[in-house]
């Protein structure tokens, strides 16, 4: 029999199962039907239309005109402010990255490893500012007067002698926003690992709740990391809402400006859409090989 002729088969075979599958599971398929409806529309749709997009001068008024590599050439040769925001963009990552994602994991391991009525305590503390209404509670915290309750608690200390302007300073306004994204951030899960593990570990000789987070609950966590790796990329290079919300848009001197946030300008301040679907696609791009990288690191825990 040709070889052609058997892979067409295969997927001829493939076809006809996963067809059988959807028959077989179309309830199912019917509950999730709405929010793909939704995701195909307002995610698929435009990132892809972004695309092409992104090759044309298109004001949302007149017909998109064709203008080739032109709007990649002024966002990296003209563009000085789209330069800042990759540079704070970066910094913003790194810290709401990486550094957050590492710190995200041990408090919630600490957390887990206390007393069940501590570790209750403890997550409303933590994670209470992120429940309530964010932007009020730090600009409460960090107001500018001698109110504010960091200023009050440095003056009250004789650190300042004069109320600092957190939130309008352009030296404060980048590590106010990185604070304020990193609480937001904090959270991952321990509760659905296999005690017997724990005990089968014991019995192979590991004697420390340290031995136990390297040998047993990363390795355990492989899902739960790769997910939570893929959304604190995700929410560090698309931040710009806390920014706008606490610093106000533009940020003074452009100190806080994220490329998310260049991209909103352009797109829904300037309505200059071919300017700004260039700006995601790259930053579309930059995610994507990032998240890939990711999971290449990851890849080992995920078995």
């Amino acid at each position: 029999m040709d070889t052609a002729e058997i892979g067409k088969r295969t997927r001829q075979e493939n076809r006809r199962l996963t067809w059988l599958a959807v028959k077989q599971n179309k309830a199912s398929y019917l509950m999730i039907a709405p929010f793909m409806l939704f995701f195909l529309v307002f995610t698929i749709v435009p990132v892809v239309m972004s695309l092409p997009m992104g090759f044309t001068d298109f004001n949302m008024v007149q017909m998109p005109k064709f203008v080739g590599l032109s709007n990649y050439t002024t966002l990296f040769l003209s563009d000085k402010i789209f330069i800042q925001s990759i540079r704070v963009t970066l910094v913003f990552a790194l810290f709401t990255g990486p550094v957050s994602y590492i710190l995200c994991f041990l408090l919630a391991w600490l957390i887990n490893e206390l007393h069940p009525k501590l570790r209750t305590i403890f997550t409303l503390i933590f994670y209470a500012p992120s429940m309530a209404n964010v932007y009020t509670v730090w600009k409460l915290i960090f107001s500018g007067d001698s109110y504010g309750y960091i200023n009050s608690f440095l003056l009250d200390l004789g650190i300042i002698s004069s109320p600092i302007q957190w939130l309008t300073d352009g030296d404060y306004v980048l590590g106010v926003t990185i604070v304020v994204q990193m609480w937001i951030s904090l959270g991952a899960g321990f509760q659905n690992i296999d005690r017997s593990q724990y005990e089968a570990g014991a019995i192979e000789g590991i004697k420390s709740r340290w031995q136990e987070l390297i040998y047993i609950t990363i390795p355990s966590m492989g899902p739960q990391l790769m997910f939570a790796a893929v959304m604190q990329i995700v929410s560090s290079f698309t931040a710009g809402t806390v920014s706008q919300n606490l610093v106000g848009f533009p940020s003074t001197d452009y100190k806080a400006h994220t490329i998310m946030n260049h991209a909103y300008d352009y797109g829904w301040i300037r309505y200059e859409m071919g300017y700004a679907s260039a700006i995601c696609m790259i930053l579309f791009l930059v995610m994507y090989l990032l998240n890939k990288l990711i999971g290449r690191l990851l890849n080992k825990y995920m078995d």
